[in-house]
């Protein structure tokens, strides 16, 4: 079995440094919007793409250009980061698309597998905090009006002094193995017959990653994961801001085989040998996440190489 780290998935790849450092730099913003900045928008989840471009590159404008569409209300741009030259990245965080001047071709994260890793870095950066900041309106201790600092990563509480930062809510996803070397794959309820994906759920309070895998396996499937040590094997993590999840990506070895879904979030689970995944694919009887997914790369990991097929919801 492979114990490297998956080291290559969209959205983990080198990209923009966050130069964190700058976000309350206030030289450095006073002289953000200039001709050398290049400033993205976002809207619900979506980015324009530059019809233009061979590359499949967001569309960006310049910092000059987006302080003539905003105006004075820089609290709508947000800070990303800057690329190996120096260049800082900003995002618009857009409150209606038509706000863009012409027409655009608006993509998501599940389409992003074609972007250049510096765009698809900014891209899942800008959706995360976008969906943060239209989700965190006000402080949840009082319910005043937060107030946009730090470049857009911070929200503040005036009347309490307090900073609201954004959340992140780290979940494991699964490929579970059985000693004859199948994989384990789950439909979802409210998913197509056809439509199978890795195991996956939410760390809750005060669980280790490795004890949801097992609760997670067990709720949704009845398989036993063993609890040794060698029954599990951290293959890496990948951002997923669909709102704001981390998704900690594990392979495991079942202790038991036996299925029982549990019917509410699970609708069936199935075990598959590789000529058995190969075949249904083949066929279009199985459809696997997108590849910019990391349970795509998880069940790829353990078949050996690309399987055919896709779906995106």
């Amino acid at each position: 079995m492979d114990t490297r780290l998956l080291d290559d998935l969209l959205f983990t790849r080198p990209g923009l440094d966050r130069a964190a450092h700058l976000r309350t730099d206030e030289s450095f913003r006073a002289q953000l919007f200039n001709d050398e900045t290049r400033v993205m928008w976002v809207h619900q989840g979506e980015s324009p793409i530059d019809a233009d471009s061979n590359d499949n590159n967001l569309l960006l404008i310049s910092g000059s250009q987006a302080a003539v569409l905003i105006g004075e209300d820089q609290s709508r741009v947000s800070f990303l980061g800057l690329d190996p030259q120096g260049y800082a990245y900003l995002v618009i965080h857009a409150l209606d698309r038509s706000e863009i001047p012409g027409e655009q071709l608006w993509v998501g994260l599940r389409d992003a597998r074609k972007l250049p890793d510096l765009h698809a870095s900014a891209f899942v950066s800008a959706v995360g905090l976008d969906n943060w900041r239209k989700k965190h309106k006000r402080c949840t201790v009082c319910g005043e009006e937060l107030v946009v600092t730090q470049s857009g990563w911070t929200l503040r509480c005036v009347a309490h002094e307090m900073d609201h930062f954004p959340r992140t809510d780290p979940a494991i996803i699964v490929l579970v193995r059985d000693s004859n070397d199948r994989a384990l794959l789950g439909r979802q309820a409210t998913w197509p017959e056809g439509q199978m994906s890795t195991i996956a759920g939410f760390v809750e309070p005060g669980e280790s990653a490795e004890d949801a895998v097992r609760r997670e396996v067990f709720e949704e499937t009845g398989v036993v994961i063993g609890k040794s040590n060698e029954a599990l094997t951290y293959c890496g993590s990948q951002p997923w801001p669909f709102p704001a999840s981390l998704m900690l990506g594990y392979q495991a070895l079942a202790q038991s085989t036996e299925i029982n879904v549990d019917e509410h979030e699970i609708a069936e689970a199935r075990w598959f040998s590789r000529d058995d995944m190969r075949a249904a694919c083949e066929s279009g009887e199985l459809r696997l996440p997108p590849s910019t997914s990391i349970s795509r790369r998880l069940i790829e990991r353990w078949f050996g190489e690309e399987l055919p097929g896709n779906w995106s919801r």
